[in-house]
C-alpha cells in the first residue's frame, strides 16, 4: 500500500515547508494526490511512496531556495528526473519534497572547438542531442531509457554506448550542486584535467541524490561519426556468443556497440517490436568511424563470429535499418514484460571482468533454468555488464522469495568473479545490503562523507547506505 494522504499546512515540519515555499511556487508548487503519487516510483518493482508535496523549480537559486527551507525543518528532499530509474531511487520513503527537475531543460552553453558543453539537469539526453545536431556534435552516453542528465549523473548511468565512449561518469568535466544546507557549490571546471583538491565532481557522480541536488552539468561532446553501420549475429549458445565478445574487444576493434540478448530476450524483442530475428542468442553490434573503417570493423567481427559457429552476419548502415533495431533493444524491457502480463520487472545488473563473462553467464542461465521464473538476459556485454529481467509478481510471496534468491546468487556469483552488485542501475533501495558485502571497511568512509555533508539526513533518506548496525 502506498501513502495517498496530502499534508496540510499544519503545524507538522512538512506542512510548515509547504506553507513557506507555496506563496513562492504557487501553481509550480503541488500536493495534488495523482501528481504525488506519479513521483513516488520509478519503473521498477519497488513499492511506490509518494512525497508530501512536489515542486517544480526552473532555476538553481529555486532549487537553493527548496532545500534551505527543508532544512530548516529537517524535511526530507528527493531529486525527481524521469523516472526512469530501476532501484527505487525515487520513493519518497520518509516522506517529504521531491524537487522535479523537468522545467530545467535549457543547453546554456555549448563549445564545438572545445567539444563541450553545460546543460541544466533536467534535460534528457534525446533533447539534448536534437539541440546539439546542427553543430556535428553529440552526447554518447545511451542508458536506454530517455533519462534526465541530471538522474543520469546521479546513478551513474552508463548504457550501450560505454564500450566505446565510456559511462556518464567519464564524460563529465563538472557540476553545480545543491548541498544539504542551500549552498550552490561549482566543481571541476571545463579543463581536461586538473590536480585541484579532492574531486568532488565524481563523488557527487552516482551519489544517487544523497549528497544533493544536481542542477547543472558540464559534459564533454563527441563529434558525430562520418558512417555508422549496425550488424546483427546468431549463435547456437550464448558461450559462442560471450566467445565472440571476448576476441572482438581484447582484438582492440573499436565497437560502438556490442550487446547480447538471449534466446528468451530475442524472442520477446520479435513479439513486441515486430521483428523476425532467429530466436536463437544474437548480438547488436554498431561500428563508428569513416566508410572504410566501419567496413573493416564489420569484416574483422564477422570474421570472429563465424569462427565461434556465428550465423546471418548481416550489417546496414541505412538509419532506418539502424534505429529500428536499436529501436527494438532500447524497449527490452517492455518486451520482456509482455512476455507475462500483469507481472513486474525484477530488473537487476552485474558487471564482471570481461575474461570472466563466459563463465558467470553461463553459470546464471544454468540457475535460471533451473527455477520456475522467466527471465531474459541482456547485457553490454563489451565492458562486462549484463542484466536479468526477472518476470514477478510482487503480491506473491513464493515467487519474489524464488526471484531474491536468484537475485542474491548473481550477485554472489559476479563478486566472487571480481566484479560488482551493479554496473549502471546503482543501489536504491533494492541493493543496499550488498554495500558491505563488496566494499567492506569502506563503507565506514562513505558513511562519514554522507554524514559530513548531509548530517541530518535529508537528501533523499534512506537510499544507498543500508542502515548501519
Amino acid at each position: 500500500m502506498s501513502k495517498s494522504n496530502p499534508v496540510s499546512a499544519s503545524a507538522s515540519p512538512v506542512g510548515e515547508v509547504i506553507a513557506a515555499l507555496t506563496p513562492h511556487f504557487g501553481e509550480r508548487l503541488s500536493t495534488a494526490p495523482a501528481v504525488r503519487e506519479q513521483h513516488g516510483h520509478d519503473e521498477s518493482w519497488h513499492e511506490t511512496a509518494p512525497p508530501d508535496a512536489v515542486v517544480f523549480p526552473q532555476s538553481t537559486e529555486e532549487v537553493a531556495r527548496i532545500v534551505r527551507t527543508c532544512a530548516a525543518h529537517r524535511v526530507p528532499v528527493i531529486p525527481f528526473g524521469a523516472g526512469t530509474s530501476l532501484e527505487g531511487h525515487v520513493a519518497a520513503i520518509h516522506g517529504g519534497i521531491a524537487i522535479d527537475m523537468s522545467r530545467m531543460t535549457a543547453l546554456k552553453r555549448v563549445s564545438p572547438e572545445d567539444l563541450d558543453c553545460t546543460v541544466e539537469a533536467g534535460i534528457t539526453r534525446k533533447q539534448l542531442n536534437a539541440q546539439l545536431r546542427d553543430t556535428g556534435l553529440f552526447m554518447p552516453v545511451d542508458p536506454g531509457a530517455d533519462a534526465s542528465i541530471g538522474g543520469m549523473v546521479s546513478t551513474r548511468a552508463s548504457g550501450t554506448n560505454a564500450v566505446r565512449y565510456g559511462t556518464i561518469r567519464e564524460n563529465v568535466l563538472g557540476l553545480t550542486v545543491v548541498l544539504a544546507d542551500g549552498t550552490v557549490a561549482h566543481t571541476g571546471g571545463r579543463a581536461r584535467k586538473s590536480a585541484a583538491g579532492y574531486d568532488l565532481t565524481h563523488l557527487l557522480i552516482g551519489a544517487e541524490g544523497t549528497l544533493g541536488v544536481v542542477t547543472e552539468v558540464t559534459l564533454r561532446l563527441h563529434g558525430i561519426p562520418e558512417e555508422i553501420g549496425a550488424a546483427t549475429c546468431s549463435f547456437a549458445g550464448v558461450d559462442q556468443a560471450v566467445a565472440t565478445v571476448i576476441e572482438t574487444i581484447q582484438s582492440g576493434i573499436p565497437v560502438a556497440r556490442i550487446e547480447l540478448l538471449d534466446d528468451v530476450m530475442v524472442r520477446a524483442c520479435n513479439a513486441h517490436s515486430g521483428l523476425s530475428l532467429p530466436e536463437q542468442p544474437m548480438l547488436f553490434l554498431e561500428f563508428h568511424g569513416t566508410a572504410a573503417g566501419v567496413a573493416e570493423q564489420s569484416d574483422r567481427v564477422a570474421a570472429l563470429a563465424e569462427a565461434n559457429g556465428g550465423s546471418g552476419f548481416a550489417w546496414s548502415t541505412r538509419p532506418e535499418d539502424r534505429s529500428r533495431l536499436w529501436e527494438a533493444r532500447h524497449n527490452a524491457y517492455y518486451a520482456a514484460l509482455a512476455l507475462e502480463p500483469g507481472k513486474k520487472g525484477f530488473t537487476t545488473d552485474v558487471c564482471v571482468p570481461v575474461s570472466r563473462l563466459a563463465d558467470v553467464i553461463a553459470a546464471t542461465r544454468a540457475d535460471i533454468a533451473a527455477t520456475s521464473l522467466t527471465a531474459p538476459l541482456v547485457g553490454h556485454v563489451g565492458d562486462g555488464n549484463f542484466h536479468l529481467i526477472l518476470l514477478v509478481d510482487p503480491e506473491d510471496k513464493a515467487n519474489m522469495a524464488e526471484a531474491m534468491a536468484a537475485h542474491d546468487r548473481l550477485v554472489t556469483r559476479a563478486l566472487d568473479a571480481g566484479g560488482t552488485c551493479t554496473g549502471e542501475h546503482g543501489i536504491g533501495l533494492g541493493k543496499q545490503h550488498y554495500l558491505a558485502r563488496e566494499h567492506g571497511d569502506a563503507l565506514g568512509a562513505m558513511r562519514a562523507v554522507k554524514q559530513a555533508l548531509d548530517p541530518h539526513d535529508i537528501m533523499n533518506p534512506g537510499k544507498m547506505l543500508p542502515p548501519a548496525g
